[in-house]
Parts: C-alpha cells; structure tokens; sequence
C-alpha cells in the first residue's frame, strides 16, 4: 500500500468528518444531515476492495465513537463491517460507473441506520420502527445519496490520479 494513498484517504475522512459534524450540521434539512463518512468509507471499499474499505470503516467509526459514542468501538465495528462488505463488490461492478456506487451508498447507509436502531433502541423495548424509518433512515439515505452524487466522483478522481502516479513510477522502475 502506497503511503501517499493512505495520507491522502486520511485527509479524506478527516475533511468528510469536519464536513459532516460543522457545515452540514448548520445545512441540515428538518435535523437530517448527510452521512459523509458511510460515503467516505463505501467509497473506498467499493474503489480499492475489502481490506481498504475495512480499514477506513475502523478509522471513520472510530472517529465517530471518540467524539460522540458511548462506548469506543461501536460505530468502528459496524462501520468496518459496511466498508467489508462493500468492498467484497469492488470485484463484481466497475467503479468508474457513479450510479451503481451511489445505490450502494445509499443501501450501505440504511443498514447502518438500521443497525443503529436495533442496537440502540430495539433493544431497549422501544419498537416504532415506521416512525424511525421514515423520520430518520430513509430521509438520512436521500440526503446521503444526493450528496454522494458530488461527493463520490471527487474520491473516485482523487484514487484514480493516485493509481496513475503509482503505474508511471512503477513502468521507471522497469
């Protein structure tokens, strides 16, 4: 792994952090605000695979869990499991193609807001998950997936200039 890939993804989800909890807090539309870091992390599993999608899940839910989580590790593990799974399809569909990344953007973060709701509210006996859905997942996913539209081409254009320096520096070392 290339280390300027990895600075340059760090910056990524730190800007995608300092995005979503500053300037879209203020944007929000009816206290729904888009989830940059599902964007972040789906974006790379889906361009670079499994274990990069893993890897920015850990460090975008751990960022989550260190400012606003109840217990450290949380938000790490579901978003690593969604960065997982979505970078098992890096080898099925081509990244370049926004729709497809955008449906799994958007389907990456209805998990995750279901996830979220059973573990931490289902489990504690509250069971309106019509009003959950519709007050805060789906709308959630909309806003993400609108966002994502402009958001994921500038990943995907950012990792691919980098894929593009490694080649030309790999073909002077032949």
């Amino acid at each position: 792994m290339n280390i300027r890939r990895v600075l340059i993804n760090f910056i990524f989800v730190i800007v995608s952090f300092i995005l979503q909890t500053t300037i879209f807090r203020i944007i929000d539309l009816g206290g729904i605000t888009p989830n940059l870091l599902m964007i972040m992390t789906a974006s790379i599993a889906f361009i670079k695979g499994d274990r990069a999608g893993l890897l920015s899940g850990f460090f975008c839910g751990l960022l989550v869990d260190i400012f606003f989580g109840t217990y450290l590790g949380f938000f790490a593990l579901i978003y690593m499991y969604i960065g997982f799974i979505v970078g098992k399809l890096h080898i099925i569909f081509f990244s370049q193609n926004v729709a497809i990344p955008i449906v799994v953007i958007t389907i990456s973060d209805i998990i995750f807001g279901f996830i979220c709701y059973v573990l931490m509210f289902l489990f504690r006996t509250k069971f309106n998950i019509g009003y959950y859905m519709m007050t805060v997942i789906l709308p959630e996913a909309v806003y993400t997936a609108i966002i994502a539209i402009f958001y994921y081409p500038i990943i995907l254009k950012v990792n691919n200039a980098i894929d593009e320096k490694e080649q030309r520096s790999a073909k002077k070392f032949v």
